[in-house]
């Protein structure tokens, strides 16, 4: 299976929830990190999955939302320093919380 990663970037946490909630039903990925910026007016999610699964994932997402989303993206196989900026997005929402990094390596 090849690894892929979606973006959704999306304005407002609720807006962010309800395409979280679409992305993660729809296909088999998971939640990676999620950035807020501009005070929770943006909201980037970053999920993970096949590539089939992420792009499923993203379109309906994108089609669904209560809001439409400002940008989507699918990188499939992605390059080492996109990972390697994924993971330390992830590893400062750890920090922020205290919880496990839900970034897996690969």
């Amino acid at each position: 299976m090849e690894k892929s990663l979606g973006f959704i970037e999306i304005s407002g946490v609720t807006a962010a929830m309800d395409a979280l909630d679409i992305l993660c039903k729809t296909a088999d990925v998971e939640l990676v990190t999620w950035e807020r910026k501009l005070g929770g007016r943006l909201v980037t999610l970053i999920v993970r999955g096949s590539v089939s699964a992420v792009t499923q994932a993203v379109e309906t997402a994108a089609a669904k939302a209560i809001k439409r989303p400002v940008a989507k993206a699918v990188i499939a196989n992605p390059h080492p320093e996109t990972e390697r900026l994924v993971a330390l997005s992830a590893s400062r929402l750890t920090k922020k919380n205290g919880t496990a990094p839900m970034v897996h390596d690969t």
